[in-house]
């Protein structure tokens, strides 16, 4: 499978990844405090587990930061 990653094309063996697999996959040790957007779409961190992931997804994963 192809996804987009904050603009970089990666590849995966799995045709079968939901966001919360994806995030396990790309940032395992960070996962508090993001947000993530499929296709200008925001998926609350509530449906990880269950949204899949399609061939050629734009995905967008944003970092908070602090600071004024």
């Amino acid at each position: 499978m192809e996804l987009k990653i904050n603009n970089q094309n990666k590849h995966f063996a799995s045709s079968n990844l939901t966001v919360q697999a994806l995030l396990d996959l790309e940032i395992p040790e960070k996962q508090n405090g993001i947000a993530v957007a499929i296709n200008d779409t925001v998926i609350p961190k509530s449906n990880w587990n269950s949204h899949p992931l399609k061939e050629t997804d734009t995905i967008l994963i944003i970092s908070a930061t602090q600071g004024g």
